[in-house]
């Protein structure tokens, strides 16, 4: 069974705020994208890594560096959910990915997940038939908005919530049909689309470092963990 990280990096990254697509943003000495490739190829149960960019993406051909198994697919959609079916897709056309052989779906702004936790979900999900996703235990007090003004409607118990994390990984040909025929715009993560298929995927305990670089105040703190070395 071969494991293939996927990277969806088609966004604009508008919460974000700045003159490019926050996956080209440089921090710590290189783009937030190049960091994400790195974290896998260093990884050696990592068989390929494929960077899906938009057809019209001006970036990653200057920016990226690509390693040996690394490649980049300019087959981006509109939404998340669909660059990464058309990524799911062309891995099993070009047959560089089997139905059974597992994807590892992950955000281009995760770029500092931790070893230990990639490792972590490889070895409780890697040869699971329902896939898993990695996710930490929600530890805030959670509240409702009340319709549409900031009001509280309820305080939400947190009690066997979880917050999702990606890597998220599923064999190939589950993956693939999970993505078919659905709106993509309904779906936020590759687990809510197998979970419609009526499965239970894993959840793997993940790793608060493993954060996603939303918000321009999220880079002095993704920067902090990747000067030291903590990812």
């Amino acid at each position: 069974m071969k494991h293939i990280a996927l990277i969806p990096a088609a966004g604009v990254g508008s919460r974000f705020g700045a003159n490019c697509p926050k996956q080209y943003v440089e921090l710590a000495g290189q783009t937030v994208l190049q960091h994400t490739i790195d974290l896998f190829n260093q990884n050696s149960r990592i068989h390929h890594i494929a960077i899906i960019v938009s057809p019209q993406d001006a970036f990653v051909d200057t920016l990226i560096r690509l390693p040996e198994r690394a490649a980049v697919y300019r087959v981006g959609g509109e939404t998340r959910a669909e660059t990464v079916a058309n990524g799911v897709n062309i891995l099993l056309a070009n047959q560089i990915v089997g139905e059974k052989d597992t994807i590892l779906v992950h955000d281009a702004a995760r770029c500092c997940l931790p070893q230990s936790a990639l490792n972590r979900l490889l070895d409780t999900a890697g040869h699971h038939p329902y896939g898993g996703i990695l996710a930490i235990p929600v530890a805030d007090t959670l509240k409702r908005q009340q319709n549409q003004e900031t009001k509280i409607a309820e305080t939400v118990p947190r009690a066997g919530l979880w917050q999702a994390q990606t890597p998220q990984l599923f064999q190939a040909a589950l993956l693939q049909k999970a993505l078919q025929n659905i709106d993509f715009n309904e779906i936020t993560d590759e687990a809510s689309a197998v979970e419609r298929l009526g499965i239970q995927p894993l959840l793997v305990e993940g790793d608060s470092r493993n954060i996603k670089l939303t918000r321009a105040d999220d880079a002095d703190y993704v920067a902090w963990l990747l000067e030291r070395g903590n990812a």
